[in-house]
């Protein structure tokens, strides 16, 4: 396929380490009848390794430069604030959010903010996506989150079991003095159904 580069744009976050390593844990977790979503694609790079994996692939981004980038590489994407605007059902959702804890004072004011400010504590986008990724997610469906140990992966395990799903760390790598982690989260079957497993 000839497609045109990653965008260089200075408003579209380029791919990098945390990319490469939600991409591959997608293209290990993805299976040919899903119907995949990924929230905040950025470039598109994630997204455009599964076109022809799965049964379909949609993403979402709050960036206009982000959307271009995305569709041009062949990514059906939505402008869109995480999944809102959307109904799903989606088999497996994925998602490198802003992680990186921001103070006030050390905002950027363009759109590469929305790929970089995770809020105080690193958490506030994934606050709002545990929140409502189980509206579009099928009963049986899974969550790839990247996460890094500036955002603290045990209260983003616990945000997510609070709302009943099961956490499994999948891939983790060190880069430049923090971890890279994504996270494998489905629901808690057993304790939805009140089963006893």
């Amino acid at each position: 396929m000839n497609h045109p580069a990653f965008s260089r744009d200075d408003q579209v976050y380029a791919p990098a380490e945390d990319t490469f390593l939600l991409r591959d844990a997608a293209l290990r977790e993805v299976r040919p009848d899903d119907r995949v979503l990924e929230v905040g694609c950025g470039s598109g790079a994630v997204a455009e390794a599964l076109l022809e994996r799965a049964a379909s692939v949609t993403a979402t981004d709050i960036n206009p430069h982000a959307v271009r980038s995305a569709r041009a590489h062949g990514v059906e994407t939505v402008r869109s604030d995480l999944a809102s605007g959307l109904r799903g059902p989606f088999d497996l959702v994925l998602f490198n959010p802003p992680y990186l804890p921001t103070a006030p004072e050390e905002r950027l004011d363009d759109w590469l903010e929305y790929a970089l400010d995770g809020g105080p504590s690193g958490r506030d986008t994934i606050e709002r996506f545990a929140a409502d990724v189980g509206r579009v997610l099928t009963p049986y469906g899974r969550i790839l989150l990247l996460v890094s140990s500036l955002t603290g992966p045990a209260a983003v395990r616990d945000l997510f079991a609070a709302l009943g799903y099961v956490v499994f760390v999948v891939a983790e790598e060190r880069v430049e003095g923090e971890d890279l982690i994504v996270l494998r989260i489905s629901r808690d079957l057993c304790r939805i159904s009140a089963g006893t497993c």
